[in-house]
């Protein structure tokens, strides 16, 4: 077997290169996504960034706001946990039966269209949460919600990607984007949980504005309602700032026929990812071990919490400052994303550093199972805040690789097949710790299996280049409008 070329060194943040913007468009998205394109590149990307880091906030934040009250909510209608179960499993098999053909419907008739469609869908969906008060109207609102969730993964980032190569040429620096969209969508999360568990009980303070609530809509609104309905707002302008600020290059004109076809090329490119390049794999199962690491912290460290301070109430109120804080680390983590690529060489290396923070935390985590106070908690704390701090550095480095690797035509595409492994790993990971006898064996298992994904970047790949080749992508020089090139990290 030929031995694969050397990495192309991957340009600093101080260094990207400076590429003519017709030129740039014509190797990357095909052309400017500006109809008014800015002479200064840099102005561009700029515009670009604050955009994207916008659209991000925007987005998350409804989601965050549902965090801490929507389970409560559910209960309050009367609902048993296990219907409360089935809503939520509702909304994960939606977001994984939709999540590859919603991607490859973004590659085909454009990012901003789906963007506002996955809008829509989640203000409705929250509307359907705030005011539903049987079991089919709140698995349909769970549903919507999954759609949104799968329209939304990708087609922000790949408008972003596209903008920036358009701009700058393919070599074009990705990483502080990506790092600052990142720590937008956790510090979104971050805030939305708080403002969320916050509402409904300022609501029920003084003379009970809540209590009056009630009364006024007839039992329709309760104080728990509020954060979901507040959500949905927010999500209306998300589609507002969508369509008047997410320009894009035009596209071919797609008749319905031309989607059908269109999409589900689309999607068995984005499948094939994998099998064609050690750098796609390796991204892939670093998503799916990181699926696998937040599964069991979101079953586990509940009733733990709940364990440690003696009822389900007051474990809530805990674990909702403890998700909070989890946020604040994955933000964090994203902003340090570029100085870790610095520190370690590269991004490889900095995927490397990354996971092994990730499989550390959850260490700690194991070998403090059974603290319940002093220096043993305090170690728990810290490998909780040293999974979300690892995740959020690995991020923006792994996609950084990815977006090098793939073309417009397969971005969101790809983004989507990441997206997948991630969930999938997490419902067998869920599976599994539950199954296991409480205690440190969970915990061990989900951090040995980190550490395995962190030693798949031990050995460098090539192909994290600027671009990808027809030798390497499989396309033919006579089939440019071919759906996917190689592949992106997670």
């Amino acid at each position: 077997m030929t031995p694969p070329p050397p990495p192309i060194p991957e340009p600093e943040p101080d260094a990207e290169p400076k590429a003519d913007t017709k030129t740039a468009a014509s190797t990357g998205t095909g052309t400017d996504p500006y109809p008014d394109p800015d002479p200064d590149p840099d102005a561009t990307v700029r515009k670009a960034r604050r955009r994207y880091i916008t659209v991000c906030a925007l987005f998350w934040l409804p989601i965050g706001l549902t965090i801490a009250p929507l389970v409560l909510l559910f209960t309050e209608r009367g609902m048993a946990l296990t219907a409360v179960a089935g809503f939520f499993a509702a909304h994960s098999l939606t977001t994984a039966l939709l999540e590859l053909p919603t991607g490859g419907l973004s590659d085909v008739i454009g990012r901003r269209a789906v963007l506002a469609a996955a809008g829509l869908l989640n203000a409705v969906a929250f509307t359907f949460q705030a005011l539903g008060t049987t079991a089919w109207a709140l698995t349909v609102g769970m549903a919507l919600m999954g759609a949104a969730r799968a329209l939304s993964s990708g087609p922000a980032e790949a408008w972003y990607v596209d903008t920036v190569q358009a701009a700058r040429g393919p070599g074009a620096e990705l990483r502080t984007g990506l790092a600052r969209g990142g720590a937008a969508v956790s510090a979104a999360l971050a805030v939305g949980t708080l403002v969320g568990g916050g509402v409904p009980w300022l609501l029920g303070l003084g003379p009970d504005p809540g209590e009056r609530l009630r009364e006024a809509t007839s039992g329709a609104v309760l104080p728990l309602s509020v954060p979901p309905l507040m959500g949905s707002a927010v999500a209306l302008v998300f589609v507002a700032y969508v369509l008047a600020v997410l320009r894009e290059p035009g596209r071919p004109s797609v008749t319905p026929a031309g989607v059908l076809r269109g999409v589900p090329a689309t999607v068995v490119a984005g499948l094939r990812l994998g099998g064609r390049n050690a750098l796609v794999r390796r991204v892939l199962l670093s998503a799916a071990a990181a699926g696998g690491g937040l599964a069991t912290v979101e079953l586990l460290v509940p009733g733990r919490a709940a364990a440690l301070t003696g009822a389900p109430e007051s474990g809530a109120v805990l674990f909702a400052g403890l998700a909070c804080t989890g946020f604040v680390c994955s933000a964090l983590g994203n902003q340090l994303a570029p100085l870790t690529a610095r520190l370690t060489g590269g991004g490889e290396r900095a995927v490397l550093a990354s996971l092994s923070v990730c499989a550390t935390g959850l260490l700690l985590l194991g070998v403090t199972s059974a603290a319940t106070d002093g220096a043993p908690l305090a170690l728990a704390a810290t490998g909780y805040g040293l999974l979300y701090l690892g995740l959020g550095a690995a991020g923006p480095n792994e996609n950084d690789l990815l977006h090098r690797s793939v073309t417009s035509a397969g971005r969101a595409t790809a983004l989507s097949v990441q997206s997948l492994a991630l969930q999938l790993a997490g419902v067998v990971a869920g599976l599994t710790v539950t199954a296991l006898p409480a205690g440190p064996l969970p915990w061990l298992l989900v951090s040995a299996v980190l550490f395995a994904a962190a030693l798949l970047w031990t050995r460098r790949v090539s192909g994290a280049g600027p671009g990808p080749s027809p030798e390497a992508t499989g396309d033919r020089a006579t089939e440019p409008t071919r759906p996917m090139a190689q592949g992106r990290p997670g």
